[in-house]
Order: structure tokens, then sequence, then C-alpha cells
């Protein structure tokens, strides 16, 4: 027998449960639907909330060929079968319909193409897919937990539209657990009845599979009366709504780095926690507070930086659990510092300024001589050695001749940038 997932799986959009904002009447792909014609998009949603449930549903709907790749187990070549394939049915049927005006239109069959987890498609698997949705070869329909924006190639993503699937909410799975007691002969042969479904729609998450993964846990055991207490034990555990490698795991980590930025301590702790609970990587943590240190902390507290550093050295020196105390100890110092961007705005803006002007020579003082000819050609004369002269310090120019006078850095307001603001302008203002 079908695990009940599958013998559940909608077939028609009449069927399908929540993604109202794209399916409901008048959405986006209820549209092109209802028009017939199909442009490739990418499917981007957390786990269990209907993405290849919609793809076939279109793919059957417009009578297209359909065709399924996984990223995990294909490769290039796969890809590469697959477009073949596409082109000899779009060969092989490449007649005429009679439209309702009477008119002969053209019957469009090309094939869809769904890949699944298309986030790990390496760039070269990508590259192979770039000719036939361009010319219409295969029409791509792809499906990620991941931002589309950071794991499918820009020429890729520009081909495709791009469509987010929210997770289900109570009423969706509700409704979901309703047409299984109803609809599922299996399910409506044992008799079961459900009393109670806080703890089925806790441990769902918004998520259809799990949903149905429960039921059939559940029923399976030999349960006759479904209630919170039943779903808890077998279960066993109670699981974290956090996927390591999933979306879930972006924005915990966003939240995490906004409540240390914010200067919330008490936050920042809490979504460590979350991350903690649910088996994130100990090291992707305290790569990001190393980042926070130099990012948003800064220069209005330099020691900031030797925290974070110092909390990765230890927690590879200690492992796990104990590895959990540095962490909290750095997330709380982060979150307690005085706050600056001003390095962080002073690179972006550097980065800018060489963007704009391209590569300006180096003042010929400032070139090194390690040549005869170079010497001769004046390479490093007149330059002035700081260390010479009082406070290590002496006035001449460093900027290319286009620059001078170009201000990158601009202090904030922490008592440590002001004295160092306050230093640089007494050596550049001072008689020499």
């Amino acid at each position: 027998m079908l695990p009940l997932a599958e013998r559940l799986r909608p077939k028609t959009l009449n069927e399908y449960i929540g993604q109202q904002h794209l399916v409901g009447e008048g959405a986006i792909l209820r549209q092109m639907l209802d028009r017939g014609t199909l442009s490739s998009f990418i499917l981007w949603g957390p786990p269990g909330v209907g993405k290849t449930t919609l793809a076939r549903i279109i793919a059957r709907q417009l009578d297209r060929p359909f065709y399924t790749l996984s990223a995990v187990t294909s490769g290039v070549k796969d890809v590469r079968d697959v477009i073949d394939k596409a082109k000899r049915h779009a060969i092989s049927s490449s007649g005429l319909f009679t439209s309702i005006a009477g008119e002969p239109e053209p019957h469009d069959r090309r094939a869809v193409l769904f890949i699944d987890e298309i986030h790990r498609f390496s760039k070269s698997q990508q590259d192979s897919l770039l000719g036939a949705v361009e010319d219409g070869t295969i029409t791509l329909i792809g499906a990620t937990t991941e931002n589309p924006s950071f794991e499918v190639i820009t020429p890729l993503l520009s081909r495709c539209q791009v469509y987010v699937l929210k997770s289900l909410t109570k009423d969706d799975l509700l409704r979901l657990l309703d047409r299984v007691m109803n609809d599922d002969e299996y399910i409506r042969s044992l008799n079961v009845e459900i009393k109670e479904t806080e703890s089925i729609l806790r441990y769902s998450g918004g998520d259809a599979r799990k949903l149905l993964n429960i039921i059939e846990l559940v029923t399976n055991s030999g349960a006759k009366v479904i209630d919170n207490e039943t779903v808890t034990k077998q279960l066993q555990q109670n699981p974290v709504a956090y996927d390591k490698d999933g979306e879930l795991h972006y924005d915990i980590i966003s939240a995490f780095i906004k409540s240390i930025r914010g200067s919330d301590p008490n936050a920042a702790l809490y979504w460590l926690a979350r991350m903690i609970a649910a088996g994130e990587d100990p090291k992707f943590i305290a790569r990001r507070l190393v980042i926070s240190a130099s990012e948003d902390v800064g220069l209005a507290n330099p020691n900031a930086m030797l925290v974070a550093n110092a909390c990765f050295d230890t927690l590879q020196k200690i492992g796990w659990p104990e590895g959990r105390i540095p962490l909290a100890m750095a997330t709380v110092y982060l979150a307690t510092s005085q706050k600056s961007n001003s390095a962080y705005l002073a690179i972006n803006q550097a980065l800018e300024l060489v963007d704009e002007t391209g590569n300006l020579p180096v003042p010929l003082h400032l070139r090194n001589a390690p040549t005869k000819l170079m010497n001769e050609l004046g390479y490093g004369q007149d330059y002035l050695y700081s260390h010479d002269f009082p406070n290590h310090f002496v006035k001449q120019q460093f900027m290319p001749d286009e620059l001078q006078g170009t201000k990158l850095w601009h202090a904030q307001g922490s008592p440590q940038e002001q004295k160092m603001a306050e230093w640089m302008k007494y050596l550049w203002e001072k008689d020499q």
C-alpha cells in the first residue's frame, strides 16, 4: 500500500490545500493555467507545503509531458538526456489544434522539467539548463527550500519567475486532517476517532507531509483514539521547528545577529538556544559572532573581536556541550557592547570609490624601487619615513593625485572612536 502522503496527493487545483495567493481565484498560477500558458518558474518555500504536488498538477492540467529530476541524484548527463527527450517530443507533436474561434493554433505541449532541490545543482548542472530554457525546449519548474538569490545562478534566475510558498496555516492543516479522515479508505476503515488536534498541529509545524506521517504513525500503532497524549507518546520527543539545511536556518541566524546588533542580550540568547537545541553546527554560530564583532561592534569596542575569536578558539578546544558556554559569553558581550559600523561603511565606500575611479596610479614616492631603472624613474624618492618624526607622523600624500582630500572613514559616537578621531585630527592639523 502506498504511503498516506502519496495516497492523499491532490490531482487538481480544487483539491490543493494552501497557497491561495498563488492558486486562488485570480492568482498568478491560476491565471496561467486558465490561459493554457506556462513559463519557467521556481517555487521557493519550506518543506511539505506542496511544491512537488503543485508542479504535477500544473503539468497534468496542461497535458504536458512531465519529467522529474532530483538534484541529489542527477547529474549533467541526466539533464541532457531529458532535454533530448523533450526535443524529440517537440518534433513529434508539432501539429495544430483548433481553437474556440475556429482558427488553427499550435498546440503547446512543450515538456515540463521539474527539478526538486534545485539549490543543490552545481553551477555546471545549472548551466546545462540555460539553452533549453532559453529556446523553450523545456519549461522549467524548480523547487527549493533555499533562497534562490543565493543558490541559483543569475542567468538561470533571470529566465524564471520566483514564487514564494508559505507554511500551511492551522486552518489548512485542519482541512487536510478532515480530508484524511473522510477520503482515505484505509484510515476510514480503522474507525479512528480524533478527540484533540493541538499536538498534531504543533508537531506538524505548517508541514503537510509531517501531519500525514504523524497520522500514519499513530494509526499504525493500533490507537483508536487520537489525542494530545497519544501523539506525544508516539513521537517520543518534541522536535524543534528548525531545519539546518532549510530557510528557517537563515531566518534564525538573522534574528540572532539582529538581536546582538540591537543590543538585546535576552533575545540573542533565546535565538542562540534555538540553534543549539536544533543541533546547529557550533562553528557556524561562532563564525557569525566574529563577523558581528567586526561589522556591528567594530571600533566602538575593538576587544569584541578578541572575545569573538577567543570564543571560536575555545569552542574548538573544549568541544560540545561545554562549548555552549563561551558562545553564550561572547553573545552577551557583543550584545551589551557599544556599537559602531564605521569600518563596515568605510570599506564599502572605498570599494565604491575604486569601482568609480578605476586603477589610479600609485604616487611615485609610495612605490618601491627594487631595480636601478625604477630608482632612476623616481620610484620611492621623497618618501618620508614616519618613524623619523615626532609622534611617528609626518604629513605627506598617500592618496592618488585625483583623490587627495577624500575622506572615507567617519568616526561615530563611541568614546573609543572619538579618541581615535581626535588623535588623527591633532596629527594632521598641527604645524610641522
